[in-house]
C-alpha cells in the first residue's frame, strides 16, 4: 500500500486527485491540504510514502514546502504536480530535492503509475520536462575535469539516473541485481558526497560528468 500526502490549493482539482488515488488499489491517501503552512507536522505525524505537492499555492508554495520537507526528511519520495514546466521552477525543484516533476495534464492512468515509480526508488517527469531539463544543462557551461574518481560502471549508473531509471531498469538495463545496483549508488553518494538521487542528478548536470 502507497501512502500519500496531497498538497493542492484548487479545491475541486484536490478533491479529484484525492478520489482517483485513494479509489486505486494499491494507493491510500492519507490527507490533503490547500498549501504548505503545516508540512513538517503533517509529514511528520502522518509519514506518508510519497507526497505531490503544487508549486503555485498561497501563504507557503510548494517550492518553499519542499525545502522545509527536506530539512526534516530525506527519504519521502516528493513528487511535483505542476502546469509550470519552466526551466526556474523545474531546476529549483530538482535542485531542493524533488524526485521527480510531473504536468497536470498527466494522464491518470500515468499518474499513478508516476506515483508507483516514485515509490520504488525512480525518478519520473514527463517526458517534455525530462527533454528541457537536458536542454537547460546542455547550456550551462561549466568545463570540469572533475569525475570524482568514478569507474565506468558507476558512471553507466549514473547516467541511468538522470534518464530517471528506476533500480530495477537499471538492474535490467547492465544484467546485474538490484542488491549490485544499491551498492553502485551508494558508493557514487559517497563519491559525490550526496545523500538524494535528484542532489546526485544534479550535481551530474552541474559538473557534467555524464
Amino acid at each position: 500500500m502507497i501512502k500519500l500526502l496531497i498538497y493542492e490549493d484548487n479545491p475541486l482539482l484536490r478533491e479529484g486527485l484525492t478520489m482517483l488515488i485513494d479509489g486505486s488499489e494499491g494507493f491510500q491517501v492519507l490527507g490533503s491540504f490547500k498549501n504548505c503552512s503545516n508540512v513538517v507536522h503533517e509529514v511528520g505525524s502522518f509519514k506518508p510514502d510519497v507526497i505531490l505537492m503544487d508549486i503555485d499555492m498561497p501563504v507557503v508554495n510548494g517550492i518553499e514546502g519542499l525545502k522545509l520537507v527536506r530539512q526534516h526528511n530525506t527519504e519521502v519520495s516528493i513528487l511535483m504536480l505542476t502546469v509550470f514546466d519552466d526551466n526556474k521552477n523545474i531546476f529549483e525543484a530538482l535542485q531542493n530535492g524533488a524526485n521527480g516533476y510531473i504536468l497536470k495534464k498527466t494522464p491518470p492512468a500515468k499518474l499513478l503509475e508516476y506515483i508507483q515509480e516514485a515509490a520504488t526508488g525512480g525518478a519520473p517527469m514527463t517526458a517534455s520536462v525530462a527533454s528541457q531539463v537536458l536542454k537547460m544543462f546542455a547550456q550551462i557551461n561549466i568545463p570540469s575535469d572533475n569525475d570524482y574518481n568514478l569507474s565506468e560502471r558507476e558512471k553507466q549508473v549514473l547516467q541511468l539516473l538522470v534518464k530517471g531509471y528506476s533500480y530495477k531498469l537499471i538492474a535490467a538495463e547492465m544484467f546485474i541485481a538490484i542488491d549490485t545496483v544499491r551498492s553502485h549508488i551508494k558508493k557514487v553518494y559517497e563519491k559525490l558526497h550526496v545523500n538524494s538521487k535528484s542532489e546526485a542528478v544534479a550535481k551530474a548536470f552541474k559538473d557534467r560528468i555524464v
